[in-house]
């Protein structure tokens, strides 16, 4: 079973890479410029069947695998982090949770749109004073004859100008709770958000919610249940999805790095030659390869529904979007000049980058869980299920 698990990836690697380097990687960076992705290239993913790929095919979805679907994001990242976020927020984010916590009734109704990609849907936790302390939101909802009325802002939603439905959290006396939302419900208003340093084609939006009226059976988990249960999950299908690209993004750095530093001269050699050059670029491969080590083990542990899977996840996302914001930097001063043009890819690298230490849990955080679990259990880490 490893092995075919394993010659799958493998073989399916070489697809997403295909598909890649033909739709994606030679217009990213008219995407980031454009501040957008273009229907058509979602359209192209959703006839692929990324948009379900871990969807089970009773859906319409692909039935990957988290090993198979790490190859995925991790390729996607490769090429752009605006396009990998669409996977993170409409399928880890919102997708898979509504497998994990739907009724059989909300799974019949959701996941075939969302599978197909005939439905685009987005995460709305954020608010504009609530980022990090995501207990802390302040939207609220109310409930009469059998509906909720929910009324508060998001902001900073990912794919937001674009989606057709959300995932919306709000809170009453009970606790916080979660809501399935169609974008044309009255009282739901999207206004775009431009102009971010990083993945700025992701199409970020700010969501006002005024008197949002929605049926019982919108309603997404148990009520009150909506941080432990439904927020908790999603974040971590997030995350690796986030980590997993970041891989990929990282990968990019040190390809790139590589075939500049062998055409390149400066003071009549090659820059390969020069000693703290090489010093970049060992590190930037060791780094590489250990992150990539943490993202199979993460991603294992997710099959497995090992209850380290979570904090396995936790390691990899802290060390892989450090090491990619680390590998970002060294990329463009290799490149000097030429890396801070727009034409670049490095340029954008550096910027995506430094996205990935602040989403789906900033790097200090998972610094506090990381060291308050390793001083709990520090085997669960460590050794795992070894």
């Amino acid at each position: 079973m490893e092995t075919n698990t394993r010659d799958l990836a493998v073989e399916l690697r070489h697809g997403f890479r295909q598909f890649c380097e033909k739709h994606i990687t030679p217009f990213a960076n008219d995407f980031d410029r454009e501040q957008a992705i273009p229907s058509s290239l979602i359209e192209k993913m959703a006839a692929m069947g990324y948009l379900g790929a871990t969807v089970p095919t009773t859906y319409g979805g692909m039935g990957w695998n988290q090993q198979t679907a790490a190859v995925l994001f991790e390729e996607i990242g490769k090429a752009c982090s605006s396009v990998r976020s669409i996977l993170t927020v409409h399928l880890s984010l919102v997708t898979e949770t509504i497998y994990r916590w739907g009724t059989h009734e909300q799974k019949n109704r959701w996941l075939p749109d969302l599978a197909s990609g005939k439905k685009i849907a987005a995460f709305a936790l954020t608010e504009p004073e609530t980022g990090s302390d995501a207990k802390s939101i302040s939207s609220s909802f109310t409930d009469k004859d059998n509906q909720y009325i929910l009324n508060g802002t998001k902001k900073w939603i990912t794919f937001g100008q674009r989606a057709d439905c959300f995932l919306v959290f709000a809170r009453d006396v009970d606790g916080i709770s979660a809501f399935l939302l169609e974008k044309d419900n009255p009282g739901l208003s999207v206004k775009p958000i431009s102009d971010m340093m990083g993945t700025r084609a992701s199409l970020l939006a700010e969501l006002r919610l005024t008197d949002c009226v929605v049926s019982a059976n919108c309603l997404l988990g148990k009520r009150g249940w909506g941080f432990t249960q439904v927020v908790n999950t999603a974040l971590d299908n997030g995350r690796f999805s986030v980590t997993t690209g970041t891989l990929g993004l990282a990968k990019a750095c040190l390809e790139q790095s590589i075939t500049f530093v062998c055409y390149r001269k400066q003071f009549g050699t090659l820059l390969k030659e020069h000693q703290l050059i090489k010093q970049k670029i060992a590190a930037m491969t060791a780094n590489v390869k250990a992150a990539s080590l943490l993202c199979k083990d993460a991603a294992e542990e997710r099959d497995q529904a090992s209850p380290n899977a979570i904090i396995k996840t936790v390691v990899a996302k802290y060390f892989t979007t450090k090491i990619a914001s680390e590998a970002a930097a060294d990329a463009l001063q290799i490149h000097g000049a030429l890396g801070f043009h727009g034409s670049s890819n490095v340029q954008r690298f550096y910027r995506d980058a430094r996205v990935m230490e602040v989403i789906e849990g900033s790097t200090e955080l998972q610094q506090i869980v990381i060291s308050d679990h390793a001083v709990n259990d520090l085997d669960s880490i460590i050794n795992g299920n070894l």
